[in-house]
């Protein structure tokens, strides 16, 4: 016996024919089977396409609606805010134009006062005018008189009007305003080597005694007022209204008044013809 009689062969069998048959024919039904599922499953995938094509439509005509909508609020808002954008213009438009018609009748306020202040300096320069001219005709009536009479005895008679105290205060006055003449006008003087107009009568009527406001507005009411026709030596003359008087100088008769003029002239003595006064006060 050989060394290898007992060792199975590697080979495989041999297949016999039938049961290639058989198994073939096992596989062909099953494939078969298969083919018919397969065909059952294309068939139902077929028709799910269909179900969700009728879904589709719906979900887009949704979107779309919310894209129309969301384009409409857009275009509101953008229109709200092209109105409150011109809202905004025309407000702040009409407030320039409130703002210049403001301006302008303050304007137009401020030019009618100062037109009828104007027109007020006016007619109160023609009424004082007016008055001046009044008594510069009743001065040189009165002057014309005194002439006639005698200058000498009219003087003398109105200086010694009145009590010898009196007499002698008048004296003085007119006696110290004529002293003056000649000497400086500056504003603001007292003397004694200048005066202003207002300074020159109150000095002189400290020599007196008598006290007497230091501005020409006061000096033309510290008296009794007297008629420019009755006016007596040591009368305090005034030029402008009583209280607000701009000038004042002392009547030393005879027609003549002296005063501190202004920086030109100085203190001078003038007649009444020259520049009459407005009114007079007497304190003595």
């Amino acid at each position: 016996m050989s060394h290898t009689a007992h060792i199975r062969s590697h080979r495989k069998p041999r297949r016999s024919a039938s049961k290639i048959a058989m198994r073939a024919g096992v596989a062909g039904g099953v494939l078969g089977t298969l083919a018919v599922t397969g065909a059952s499953a294309s068939s139902a995938n077929a028709a799910e396409p269909v179900t969700q094509t009728l879904e589709l439509p719906t979900l887009t005509a949704d979107l779309a609606a919310q894209v129309a909508q969301s384009a409409d609020a857009t275009q509101q808002a953008a229109a709200n805010y092209q109105l409150q954008a011109e809202r905004d213009a025309a407000a702040a438009k009409a407030a320039k134009q409130a703002k210049a018609d403001l301006a302008e009748a303050k304007k137009k306020a401020e030019a009618e006062a100062e037109k009828q202040k104007a027109e007020e300096a006016a007619r109160k320069a023609a009424a004082e005018r007016a008055s001046r001219n009044a008594a510069r005709t009743t001065l040189t009536a009165s002057v014309s008189a005194d002439s006639s009479s005698g200058a000498g005895a009219g003087a003398s008679a109105s200086v010694s009007t009145g009590s010898s105290t009196a007499t002698g205060s008048v004296a003085a006055v007119i006696s110290f305003v004529k002293a003056q003449v000649g000497k400086a006008y500056v504003s603001g003087a007292t003397g004694p080597s200048a005066y202003d107009c207002s300074g020159l009568v109150q000095t002189a009527f400290k020599q007196v005694g008598v006290s007497l406001p230091r501005v020409s507005q006061d000096q033309s009411t510290a008296g009794t007022q007297v008629s420019l026709s009755n006016l007596q030596p040591g009368d305090i003359l005034y030029w402008g209204g009583a209280g607000s008087a701009y000038h004042v100088a002392v009547y030393v008769g005879d027609g003549m008044f002296v005063g501190a003029q202004n920086p030109s002239t100085g203190v001078v003595e003038r007649p009444l013809s020259y520049d009459p006064p407005s009114g007079a006060v007497r304190v003595l």
